[in-house]
Parts: C-alpha cells; sequence; structure tokens
C-alpha cells in the first residue's frame, strides 16, 4: 500500500472511488496509510441503484437490463466518476458480497471491478470463491489495489 500511494505521488497522479459492495473498504484501506492525502481525491460509497442513478448518474436502463451488477453497470459507474472527480485513475466497484443475493447467473464473489486511466477504461470480472463477505471485500480490494498499481505504472 506504501508502495502505491509513493508510486502515485511521484508520478503526480490522484486517484478515485465508487464503491459498492466493498462500502468504502478501498478508499479506508488507501486513507489509513501516512501520506494517501497526497494522491486520494473522493471516495463514493454508491451503495443503492438510486445512488448510482442519483450520484454517478448511471442510466435507470443500464440497472434494469443489465443490473446493477454487470459490466455495463460497473463501465458506467467509472466513466461518471471520472467527470465527477477529475482523478487520474477512477476505480468502481460493483459485486455480490453475499452471504445471500447471489443467483446461478450472478453468484456470490462476482464482482467487477472497473479502472479508468485517462481515456483507457477496463472493466474486470472477477469470480471469488471466499465463503463469507468479509473475504470477498478484501479479496476485491487486494485486486483493485493491484490493479490500480498496473494502471499507475
Amino acid at each position: 500500500m506504501k508502495t502505491l500511494i509513493k508510486l502515485l505521488a511521484k508520478k503526480k497522479l490522484k486517484i478515485s472511488f465508487a464503491e459498492s459492495c466493498t462500502g468504502g473498504l478501498l478508499a479506508s484501506s488507501i486513507t489509513s496509510i501516512s501520506g494517501a492525502s497526497k494522491v486520494f481525491n473522493l471516495g463514493l460509497v454508491t451503495y443503492s441503484n438510486q445512488a448510482k442513478i442519483k450520484i454517478l448518474k448511471v442510466n435507470k436502463n443500464i440497472i434494469k437490463k443489465y443490473g446493477a451488477v454487470s459490466h455495463e453497470c460497473c463501465s458506467a459507474m467509472v466513466k461518471n466518476l471520472s467527470k465527477i472527480s477529475k482523478a487520474n485513475i477512477n476505480v468502481s466497484i460493483t459485486g455480490i458480497a453475499g452471504p445471500k443475493g447471489g443467483t446461478k447467473e450472478k453468484p456470490v464473489g462476482l464482482v467487477y471491478i472497473g479502472v479508468k486511466k485517462g481515456i483507457k477504461i477496463q472493466v474486470n470480472k472477477c469470480l471469488f470463491k471466499a465463503k463469507n463477505r468479509s473475504s470477498i471485500q478484501k479479496a476485491t480490494v487486494r485486486k483493485a489495489l493491484n490493479l490500480i498499481l498496473r494502471a499507475a505504472k
């Protein structure tokens, strides 16, 4: 984590997050490190569909058609976050942390992580096999941090 903050600071890059199933855990993991204020710009927890629509301006038809846990929603979240935050690297997370709420098509542990740097957007579909909510959330944060590190290099 310190390495990531140092790298971002050295490259003068700012980061922002829009989190759903991690509930602010990603923002918390960054802000718990001294020096985070140099690189961390904004963290939104858009947990409900309403928050995704009202705050992140995700088109409600995207959520209706594909669901909040989808490539399309994650992509819209990160695109719109970048407009709000003006950060260099933006990250969106949406998924099902469980233990309930999963279906055959969208099982517990299904998470989408969107990373936008400049005009490049990458949405990663992850399926974490962890047994409980906390493990899925932590695994998601670890994956997101690795993706941010990769984007920052």
